[in-house]
């Protein structure tokens, strides 16, 4: 109860106080290429709910089309220039305060997969169901210790580390972790965030 009243407070702040954001960033997307401001997809929340996220578009317009379902490598050439900049401070996550808000999503927790990689990785690795005992979260051990390449089956043992050690403090300190990140612009580094 703890945390759902956390995350209705905060991402109500969030919303509320990052709206002048969401105008400056709107007119830079449209601005770069006059393409679509959010992109939409959908991700595997709580006990295998699938539910509809939305993103700040980073990428070219379309940028799946002839490549199905492809994660950006560095210095990806589908990524804009104002994408760049989103994707380095995970500014384009800033619409997922409204999923946190309804309850998709939590502050801290493993990160919500799309549909196609968890069939996938269900397939392949040993208990990976295990991540959705909680909900889906913004930040989160594999976020902050991982990298964006980290294999799923390591990034799957930062979750179940988290779901066996979630706490109150925890989380605080996660999300005092992730704000660090963001100001120095590392969500992309490969290497160590922080």
């Amino acid at each position: 109860m703890l945390k759902r009243l956390f995350d209705i407070c905060l991402s109500s702040v969030g919303l509320i106080g990052s709206s002048p954001l969401w105008l400056i960033f709107s007119l830079a997307i449209k601005l770069e290429d006059r393409g679509t401001v959010f992109y939409q997809q959908q991700r595997v929340g709580k006990q295998g709910r699938v539910f509809w996220t939305i993103k700040f578009r980073s990428m070219v317009p379309d940028a799946e089309r002839h490549t199905g379902i492809v994660w950006a490598s560095e210095d990806d050439p589908r990524v804009t220039r104002v994408g760049r900049i989103f994707r380095a401070t995970a500014m384009d996550e800033l619409p997922q305060l409204w999923n946190i808000f309804k309850g998709d999503m939590s502050f801290v927790g493993p990160r919500a997969e799309r549909p196609e990689l968890v069939e996938q990785f269900a397939q392949k690795i040993k208990n990976y169901h295990h991540r959705f005992f909680v909900t889906p979260g913004l930040t989160g051990l594999a976020q902050v210790y991982g990298s964006y390449d980290t294999p799923p089956c390591q990034k799957l043992r930062y979750d179940l580390l988290y779901i066996k050690k979630q706490s109150f403090l925890l989380d605080l300190k996660l999300i005092l972790v992730s704000f660090w990140i963001t100001f120095k612009g590392k969500w992309e580094h490969r290497g160590r965030k922080w």
